[in-house]
């Protein structure tokens, strides 16, 4: 099974990551008795959060929900979507299923549970239904570290702080699968349960020192962010910043990087924000 895994571009420093249970608090967290087809609560689509948030966001050159960053945009939060009709007519979707077949736009805002299960390919596509794109690895260092590349972690310096970022709570695969690895399926990575285990995925903007010296929140932690790079020669793409089981086994924080996984891969874990380019620019 170990070896089907690895050919869905789950590598080896991902199963040591999955395989390593939870962070050890005794009785495991609740689990819905079945999956939660709760949507996301995220207010009008594109309102860029409550009035409060909306406020921390400076009107200027960038959509509502993102923040200038020296010369790009970037969402202040991990993005959610919404599923896109044959007509363009918008509706949610659970942040907690897969977008497989579907059509969807990618949404920001503050106080919502972002999209897991979702791949590069699938990121990408949301954010080009936004009038977006998926952010650039220096894109994605910059944000998160702020001017001094000396950062490792959003709220500054080379020392985690334990709690500031929503991170280091081990896999949540063994509550619900067991702590054999190799019996683990694909399909047993995209269960939805497994993002509404209690104390595991947050809604953004849920740890307030998550912040980094631009103002973009959960760079660390809570779900990976798919990049865009494009695959290298093993076929692999990017995606940074960890999620709640881990940030630091891949680099500490805003360097965290797995290269284990192909394009069109999702489980779990996987999120995603856009950027773009600022109104005016290039001309």
């Amino acid at each position: 099974m170990t070896s089907a895994l690895t050919g869905l571009g789950l590598g080896a420093a991902a199963l040591a990551l999955v395989a390593c249970g939870s962070s050890g608090e005794g009785a495991a967290p609740a689990v819905d008795a079945a999956p939660d087809s709760t949507l996301a609560e995220a207010g009008p689509p594109g309102d860029g959060g409550d009035l409060a948030d909306a406020a921390e966001v400076e009107a200027g050159p960038c959509p509502a929900g993102m923040i200038l960053v020296t010369t790009y945009c970037i969402d202040a939060w991990e993005a959610y979507v919404t599923e896109l009709d044959d007509a363009g007519a918008e509706r949610p979707h659970s942040p907690y299923d897969v977008v497989d077949g579907l059509t969807v736009r990618a949404r920001t805002a503050g106080h919502v549970v972002p999209q897991g299960y979702i791949s590069q390919v699938q990121a990408a596509a949301a954010c080009a239904a936004a009038g977006k794109r998926l952010c650039s690895a220096d894109e994605f260092h910059l944000a998160c570290e702020g001017p001094d590349a000396g950062n490792w972690y959003p709220y500054g310096g080379e020392t985690d702080v334990p709690g500031w970022c929503n991170e280091g709570k081990g896999s949540m695969m063994p509550i619900l699968f067991g702590s054999n690895a190799a019996s683990w399926t694909y399909a047993d990575f995209n269960d939805p349960r497994l993002d509404q285990i209690e104390g595991g995925l947050a809604p953004t903007q849920s740890y307030p020192h998550c912040r980094s010296p631009f103002g973009v929140y959960d760079c660390m932690g809570n779900l990976h962010e798919w990049g865009s790079d494009p695959p290298d020669v093993n076929g692999h793409g990017r995606f940074r910043g960890g999620f709640y089981g881990d940030a630091e086994l891949n680099g500490p924080g805003c360097l965290y990087t797995t290269s284990a996984h192909a394009p069109t891969y999702h489980d779990y874990s996987t999120g995603f924000r856009c950027c773009a380019d600022p109104a005016g620019a290039g001309g």
